[in-house]
């Protein structure tokens, strides 16, 4: 008889737990295993291959390869990593869960709270798919789920019962360890996770809040997770709103994240956006954006297994503790793949920044921002203020470029200079000498191409290749048409090997995205710019990346140079503009230009490839505004203007 996945031949004539109203008016046929009932003692072992429930050995061997364990102490940013050496469930005395075949849907009414806060009802939204059963469990007052939505058991009303679920459940890595998400203040309640660190009134800063809420969680996980870490499992790092929880039987290792849904906010992450307000939240969305999960515990849950299911789906990883993880576990997850096939690149080592004479203060390759006091005439036939973006222009660039790696060579004068002759310029860092702007033809509504240029003096710094290439582009393209010979090379560092190390990772969170974006799954688009985001902007901390499988992860000048050829892309498009139209920029931010134009002048782009300059967002030049702007004594009074007349202040869509 064939067994489907997440099927078993009913193995006990046990009586199920009792069943929450939510469920129904009494008990169903064949309804919830017994699982908190059962005495792992008197329970039989079962045939695992023939059921199909739990990996054979050769599944297990590829289980176990993909995810590293981590090793060493943890600091707060290792525990965030994410490793695994077998299945959740190495045990012989426990059973896999048995779902149920009515999902989270036919017990509660679909969610209407996401629609009202903006953004698309999951409603409107493919259903979830099956991809991450088997590698979480969604946990709520009334009941664990998968997070396709079938049922699986009863309340998880005690330490003992979680334990239990975790070992039953046999669940397997995917990209990052096997979870448990924690759903709704009522099932932490059940387990004792109740904390009570006063009130947001009561407080002038949120972040005062957070950190007596982090203490006091911390506090409370360690009083009341004895009967796990009696019944062998582990801690790894402090416990927090991501509890990191790890097991030996035998020769396997495992490893389980719980996450505790309500008390994400209770962690400061850049990730998560905190300013003196709830940001971003990971998988689990934004509250200011509209895209946090539903407010009542069903409803949240059958949107967070829809998460969880598309990032199975579209990324082929479980989502990290933050966005920045998840990007990292889809870099890991295609060095394990290269390294198993042998075809195409593979780093295993970090790149930091070599020793340099004369090191920058600050960024390496700077994000550009700008902004200058417009003439009387630009805003005389102007009726309207447009800011234009590279539509992910980060992720854009990682595609395209290549990236060093391997230890670099120090290279002096001469040879440094016949490194930068060479026909395909090696990946590195050059010194060169940046002549004064103002020697140049340079337009003077523009910013300076290179952000360490001075208008008056010449600059001896330090420049990625990608800004090598770009200044000895024509000023027409956005560069300066230097000669090697102009920059005055004193040394270099160049890295032995280079190659499109980013680019499948490129391709599959591009994709993702162009599903999110056709399907109006706003959540997941913003789930997956703040993954690229995240991640690229994290390649700068080794702080990051302190365990030993992750430092690979720490990459800096691949960092720099992806913020030197989104700066140099959208200088040439301001150079085209100004070509084609004959009106510049007011204001640069990152890769965000604003414009004052007339009617009927577009200078979006009708591309929808990544890197096109898109329409971010128009506002009417009004009477007040263009007082404001012909009234503005510096370059501040001009910022304030034009935040004024946007009212929405997020300056890019990177």
């Amino acid at each position: 008889m064939a067994v489907k996945k997440w099927e078993q031949i009913p193995l006990f004539d046990l009586d199920p737990p009792p069943v929450p109203e939510v469920h129904g008016d009494g008990p169903q046929p064949d309804s919830e295993p017994a699982l908190f009932e059962l005495d792992d003692a008197a329970a039989p072992e079962c045939d695992a291959d023939a059921d199909g429930t739990s990996p054979n050995a050769a599944d297990r061997a590829d289980t176990e390869s993909d995810v590293e364990p981590e090793t060493g102490e943890s600091t707060d940013a290792d525990r965030q990593g994410a490793g695994s050496t077998s299945p959740v469930s190495s045990v012989s005395d426990t059973e896999p869960v048995v779902p149920h075949d009515k999902p989270i849907a036919d017990k509660e009414p679909e969610p209407t709270q996401a629609s009202e806060r903006g953004a698309t009802e999951p409603a409107a939204l493919p259903p979830a798919g099956e991809a991450a059963d088997g590698h979480a469990v969604i946990v709520t007052a009334a009941g664990t789920y998968t997070p396709s939505g079938h049922t699986l058991t009863g309340p998880v009303d005690s330490i003992e019962k979680l334990d239990k679920l975790i070992r039953w459940a046999t669940l397997t890595p995917l990209g990052a360890p096997a979870q448990i998400w924690i759903v709704g203040i009522e099932a932490c309640e059940m387990l004792g996770w109740i904390i009570d660190p006063g009130s947001e009134d009561d407080v002038d800063d949120m972040e005062i809040l957070r950190t007596r809420a982090a203490e006091e969680l911390t506090a409370i996980l360690h009083a009341t997770l004895t009967p796990m870490l009696t019944a062998g499992w582990e801690l790894r790092g402090e416990p927090g709103h991501v509890v990191h929880l790890s097991r030996t039987t035998g020769n396997f290792t495992s490893m389980v994240d719980i996450f505790i849904e309500p008390y994400v906010w209770t962690y400061w992450n850049k990730d998560f956006g905190w300013g003196n307000r709830v940001g971003d939240m990971g998988i689990l969305g934004s509250p200011a954006a509209g895209t946090y999960l539903p407010d009542d515990d069903l409803p949240a849950a059958q949107e967070l297994g829809r998460r969880l299911a598309w990032c199975a789906q579209h990324l082929g990883v479980l989502p990290g503790p933050t966005p920045a993880r998840t990007g990292a576990a889809i870099v890991d997850k295609i060095k394990r793949d290269r390294t198993r096939s042998g075809k195409g690149i593979v780093v295993t080592v970090g790149g930091p920044v070599p020793p340099l004479d004369g090191e920058p203060r600050g960024d390496l390759e700077p994000a550009v921002g700008w902004t200058r006091i417009p003439d009387l005439e630009e805003l005389s036939d102007a009726t309207q203020l447009v800011s234009i973006d590279q539509r992910a222009a980060y992720l854009a660039s990682a595609g395209m470029l290549e990236f060093g790696y391997g230890k670099p060579r120090h290279l002096r004068s001469e040879d440094a200079l016949d490194a930068a002759r060479q026909s395909k310029t090696p990946f590195g860092l050059w010194r060169v000498t940046l002549p004064p702007g103002d020697m140049l033809a340079l337009p003077p509504a523009l910013p300076l191409p290179h952000p360490h240029m001075l208008p008056d003096q010449p600059v001896q710094t330090w420049i990625t290749t990608v800004s090598l290439d770009a200044l000895q582009t024509s000023i027409a393209d956005g560069g300066i048409g230097a000669e090697l010979d102009d920059l005055d090379i004193a040394e270099a560092w160049v890295c032995p090997e280079q190659g499109r190390a980013l680019d499948k990772w490129a391709k599959i969170l591009r994709e993702a995205r162009k599903v999110a974006v056709d399907t109006g799954d706003t959540a997941m688009k913003r789930f997956i710019g703040a993954c690229y985001k995240g991640y690229i902007g994290r390649m700068v901390n080794p702080d990051m990346w302190t365990a030993k499988q992750m430092h690979h992860h720490h990459q800096p000048l691949w960092r720099a140079a992806i913020i030197a050829h989104c700066r140099w892309r959208g200088r040439r498009v301001a150079m085209r503009i100004a070509r084609e139209t004959g009106r510049w920029p007011l204001r640069t931010v990152t890769d965000s230009w604003v414009y004052p134009l007339p009617p009927g002048i577009d200078i979006a782009d009708n591309s929808d490839a990544l890197g096109k300059m898109t329409l971010e967002k128009s506002a009417p030049l009004t009477e007040n505004i263009t007082v404001m702007l012909t009234d503005a004594r510096d370059t501040h009074e001009i910022n304030l203007a034009l935040k004024a007349a946007f009212t929405d202040e997020d300056e890019g869509n990177i």
